[in-house]
């Protein structure tokens, strides 16, 4: 039976949501928390630095990423620097390339070299790993997020681009690897099998912990009752006085 205490992989909270932030901040389950600009627009964020101080006033030690969002070079090192100085356990998202398709490893070499915890994200394939991991600085902490979700959206099994990528990142003590976009809970142990270090999980993912281990008959009458209550709730009636007609009705 799986039991997420016997879980290598850490869990990230995944969000932007303060509230949310808070009380997940208590649960010693959650090792980290990472967010990014479409999750903070989501959550109404307006004024970016008064968000990231209202989080790491809520979590003053555990990981936290914050991602840039300009698209040149010389811009983004400047709000990488900035973010990062924000705190000692901030980790600066910087994506793999621009929007024009660009590689990000210069910059992240420079930022990772200067001391920087580099969350290089966006990643969706083994080889992008490769040319990262070539970038990352030995002495500094840094992480690597595989939206191995999104890969799977794709129709593709993220599984062994998620096992190479360990492998791709294993000679750098100092670099982690995390399971980044999983779409279900299960994902959660399959990151586990693979030596996946990290795996982030949105409220909605993470909402689902209790049912870890619930034995499945329990779960198929709770299930069964749902749909009971449900339809009880809404109340649904069929009007069993009309006739059936003949292609529905059941012979013996």
């Amino acid at each position: 039976m799986p039991d997420v205490n016997d879980l290598r992989v850490k869990i990230f909270a995944d969000g932007a949501d303060l509230d949310d932030i808070s009380r997940l901040s208590k649960n010693p389950i959650i090792k980290g928390f990472t967010t990014n600009p479409t999750l903070m627009r989501k959550a109404n964020v307006s004024d970016y630095r008064a968000f990231a101080m209202d989080v790491l006033d809520i979590v003053p030690e555990r990981p936290v990423s914050f991602e840039v969002f300009s698209d040149e070079f010389t811009e983004m090192e400047q709000q990488a620097m900035e973010l990062a100085s924000w705190g000692k356990n901030v980790y600066v998202k910087i994506p793999v390339s621009t929007t024009h398709g660009e590689f990000s490893g210069p910059l992240v070499r420079r930022l990772s070299e200067a001391g920087v915890q580099v969350n290089v994200t966006a990643l969706m394939t083994a080889e992008q790993v490769e040319m990262v991991a070539d970038c990352l600085s030995d002495q500094t902490n840094s992480i690597v997020s595989v939206f191995a979700g999104r890969v799977a959206d794709s129709g593709r099994d993220p599984v062994p681009i998620m096992a190479k990528s360990v492998k791709l990142l294993r000679p750098n003590k100092k670099a982690e690897l995390i399971w980044a976009s999983p779409r279900e809970l299960f994902n959660i142990f399959q990151a586990d099998s693979v030596g996946c270090h990290i795996i982030t999980a949105t409220t909605d993912v993470l909402a689902k912990l209790p049912t870890v281990g619930k034995d499945p008959d329990t779960y198929s009458l709770e299930t069964v009752q749902m749909f009971r209550d449900d339809a009880l709730a809404a109340g649904y009636t069929i009007d069993l006085s009309q006739s059936i007609p003949a292609q529905y009705k059941v012979t013996s």
